[in-house]
């Protein structure tokens, strides 16, 4: 153990505050494939499964509506940067091809550094989304 005490083990939760909740909403269920978590919470967000997380806390990405004094910037500026959710190497040509079907615009990266192939389009709000695989020899990594 450090002298914190503690080690983060993974990220938890990624909330966006949004103008047209219902929009980001359909492009992150319906586009990315992500899943509605059904639950107790207020009416004013809406929670999706990203993956299993860490000890049992799911890890999950929080989309919230302007209301209870929360507005996103009204330029629609933010200094989130991007978003990246990791896939296999092989469902990002599956992606590319769902990209492709639905119209969505979208780049490729490749980061040969780190050995990561970046799939990047925007949602709704313009913020940037990328689906990020290992491409290094392009087999899986554990």
């Amino acid at each position: 153990m450090n002298e914190r005490g503690f080690t983060v083990k993974a990220l938890g939760e990624v909330a966006v505050r949004c103008r047209d909740i219902e929009a980001m909403v359909v492009f992150y269920r319906d586009v990315i494939g992500l899943e509605v978590l059904e639950g107790g919470h207020r009416d004013t967000i809406v929670f999706f499964k990203i993956a299993d997380g860490h000890a049992g806390h799911t890890c999950v990405l929080a989309l919230f509506t302007g209301e209870g004094g929360f507005e996103p910037p009204a330029d629609g500026t933010s200094s989130l940067h991007h978003l990246a959710l990791t896939v296999d190497y092989a469902e990002q040509d599956a992606a590319i091809a769902w990209y492709d079907k639905l119209g969505v615009k979208y780049r490729i990266e490749h980061f040969d550094w780190i050995g990561w192939r970046g799939v990047f389009t925007d949602d709704p709000e313009g913020n940037t989304v990328e689906l990020v695989a290992y491409s290094r020899g392009k087999e899986a990594r554990p």
